[in-house]
C-alpha cells in the first residue's frame, strides 16, 4: 500500500500529532495550532519540538498552512494517510442499526424501493448525500418471444423472460407483416434463442446483422432486424438514486455558489458519477476516494466513501456517501460498510 513508505517517514510522534490534527480539524473546521496539539497530544514535547514536527509534516505534504492563520490543516495526502493508517473507527450505534433494519424490512422484495430507502437512510444518518446504484438484475434468460401485427407498419413484441416476467415493446418496421409471417419469424427466433441469456442474444443478433445476407431468406433477415430492436446491442448503464444533496449546501467547504452549481451538474450527469462508483464495483470492502483522487475537478473538495453490495458471490451494485473532504470518516466508513452488508442480505432474502 502507498502509505507504507509514508509510515517509514513519520515516526510515532509525528503520526500522533497528525492524527490529533486531522481529528480536530474534522470536528471543528478550524486550523489547528501547536499549542492545541501540545495540550491534546499528551506527549512530553516542547512547543519548539512540536513546531519542528509540524514543519516537517508540511514539507512532506501532509499538512498545509492557510495564509490567514498560524495553524495548519490536513492536505489530501494527510487525509489519505489518516484513513489508511491512523483512523480509529466508530461502529454505528444501536439506534442507527435498528433504523436501517426497519427501513429495509418495509420495502423488502422491491429492489428499486430498497435503493431509494437506503439512499435516504444513508443521508439521514450521516447528514451527507447518500447514493445507491439500482441493483443489477441477475442474469436474465429468454423463454419465449412472440410478434403480433399492429397497424401503421408496427409490430408488438412480447417477451417472456425467466419463466414469468413479461415485457412488451412496439417496433417500427419497414412494411406491414401478416400474422403468418410474424408466426414464422417468431418460430425462427425462438428456435435460435430460447433459453439463452439476453446478453448472448444481443451478441448473436449483432453478429448476424454484420454478416452477408446471401445465406438468409428475406423473412429471416427481417426477423433478425426486428430482434435487434428488441435486443439492442448495448444495455443502458445502471442508474443510481441519490438523497440528501441539499445537505451539502450548508457545509462551509462547499458553500461557494459556483462550486455547488458544478457539483449539482455533476450529479445530474449520471455517467460521470457511475464511472466513479464503478471503481468500487470491482473492489472488496469499503473504498475511499478523497479530493483530486476522484480524478474529477468538480469533486476536488469532496470525498466518496463507497462499498459494493453483494448477494452470494454476485456484486449487485454500489452504495456510499458523498460529502466534503472534511467528513467524519471514522463514523461514515463503518456506516457504509454495515449498510452494504444489510442491503446485500435484504436482496438475498427477496423472492
Amino acid at each position: 500500500m502507498a502509505s507504507d513508505k509514508r509510515r517509514d517517514v513519520l515516526d510515532e510522534r509525528a503520526q500522533t500529532l497528525l492524527r490529533i490534527l486531522v481529528d480536530k480539524y474534522i470536528r471543528e473546521g478550524q486550523p489547528v495550532g501547536s499549542r492545541t496539539l501540545s495540550r491534546d497530544s499528551g506527549l512530553d514535547l516542547s512547543p519548539a519540538t512540536i513546531r519542528n514536527i509540524m514543519s516537517d509534516l508540511e514539507e512532506l505534504g501532509f499538512v498545509d498552512s492557510p495564509h490567514t492563520s498560524a495553524g495548519r490543516i490536513p492536505t489530501i495526502k494527510g487525509y489519505r494517510f489518516f484513513v489508511d493508517t491512523l483512523i480509529k473507527l466508530t461502529p454505528p450505534n444501536g439506534d442507527d442499526l435498528l433504523r436501517f433494519a426497519q427501513g429495509l424490512h418495509e420495502v423488502a422484495g422491491d429492489p428499486q424501493a430498497l435503493a431509494i430507502s437506503v439512499s435516504n437512510l444513508l443521508s439521514a444518518v450521516t447528514r451527507l448525500a447518500g447514493i445507491v446504484t439500482v441493483p443489477r438484475r441477475a442474469q436474465t434468460s429468454l423463454r419465449q418471444i412472440e410478434f403480433l401485427p399492429l397497424s401503421g407498419k408496427r409490430v408488438l413484441a412480447i417477451l417472456v423472460v425467466n419463466d414469468r416476467e413479461v415485457q412488451n415493446k412496439i417496433l417500427n418496421v419497414q412494411r406491414d407483416f401478416s400474422a403468418d409471417e410474424l408466426r414464422r419469424a417468431t418460430n425462427y427466433l425462438n428456435d435460435r434463442f430460447s433459453g439463452r441469456s439476453l446478453s448472448q442474444v444481443r451478441e448473436v443478433v449483432l453478429g448476424e446483422l454484420r454478416k452477408t445476407r446471401e445465406s438468409m431468406n428475406a423473412l429471416m433477415v427481417e426477423a433478425i432486424e426486428m430482434a435487434h430492436q428488441v435486443f439492442p446491442d448495448s444495455e443502458p448503464e445502471p442508474e443510481f438514486v441519490m438523497a440528501g444533496e441539499t445537505n451539502l449546501m450548508g457545509l462551509e467547504e462547499l458553500a461557494d455558489v459556483d462550486r455547488l452549481k458544478g457539483l449539482f451538474e455533476a450529479f445530474g450527469r449520471q455517467r460521470d458519477i457511475l464511472h466513479l462508483l464503478d471503481q468500487s464495483m470491482r473492489a472488496e470492502g469499503v473504498q475511499i476516494f478523497i479530493g483530486h483522487e476522484l480524478g474529477y475537478q468538480l469533486l476536488d473538495n469532496c470525498s466518496i466513501v463507497a462499498a459494493p453490495y453483494v448477494t452470494e458471490d454476485d456484486t449487485m451494485g454500489v452504495l456510499g456517501v458523498i460529502g466534503p473532504t472534511r467528513m467524519a470518516y471514522e463514523r461514515v466508513i463503518p456506516i457504509v460498510d454495515v449498510t452494504a452488508k444489510l442491503l446485500g442480505r435484504a436482496l438475498k432474502s427477496s423472492p
